[in-house]
């Protein structure tokens, strides 16, 4: 496997991280997504519209060799994504971080980038004085929701329905420390894999 390593993307990253989400968008989220969702997608403008929150420091990437396989956007939460079904807000909402988007193109999936921007996203969200973290999930995104059993972060049982052009797109929120060490385990679904050269 060639050198694998997450470091926090820069502006000259942002073609690249737009061009990670159109092709997660149309192939693993293909059948999530409304038909013909992606056909509009102008991969310039969402470049664009990473460049803030790249500024900000909000965006890591992860790296294989020179290519730009995947990116975590992470921050603190905001009220609306705390919130549970009757509008209730949680006491420590102020130091809950918020991963808005993990993503790693399906073609460098099980190669542990997922785990290590997760890691990184952490540790970070732990510097800037958050103490835990959630992230939305869409219900039917089996593989995410796989991913963050096996870092420990749990449904709280609370859900959301987006529209997602014309499409009911139902989401779970997940939740879980940011005491994570990337801990690279092979799975009973990697048994079958051949082996990489």
């Amino acid at each position: 496997m060639a050198l694998a390593s997450v470091r926090p993307a820069t502006a000259a990253d942002a073609d690249a991280v737009a061009q990670v989400q159109r092709t997660v968008w149309t192939s693993a989220y293909a059948e999530l997504l409304p038909p013909g969702a992606v056909d509009g997608f102008d991969t310039d403008a969402v470049a664009r519209a990473w460049a803030d929150p790249i500024a900000a420091g909000a965006v890591r990437i992860a790296v294989e060799s020179d290519a730009v396989v995947g990116f975590c956007a992470a921050g603190p939460a905001s009220t609306e994504d705390l919130a549970d079904a009757a509008g209730a807000v949680p006491d420590d909402a102020s130091s809950v971080g918020l991963v808005a988007a993990l993503l790693v193109e399906p073609r460098w999936g099980r190669r542990g980038h997922g785990g290590r921007l997760l890691v990184e996203t952490a540790s970070a969200l732990r510097a800037g004085g958050a103490t835990r973290a959630i992230a939305w999930v869409p219900e039917r995104d089996v593989a995410s929701r796989r991913f963050y059993e096996r870092a420990g972060w749990d449904p709280d049982g609370t859900v959301r329905t987006l529209d997602a052009g014309g499409r009911p797109l139902r989401e779970i929120r997940v939740g879980g420390t940011l005491d994570l060490e990337f801990r690279p385990e092979p799975s009973l679904d990697d048994l079958d894999l051949p082996l990489l050269p």
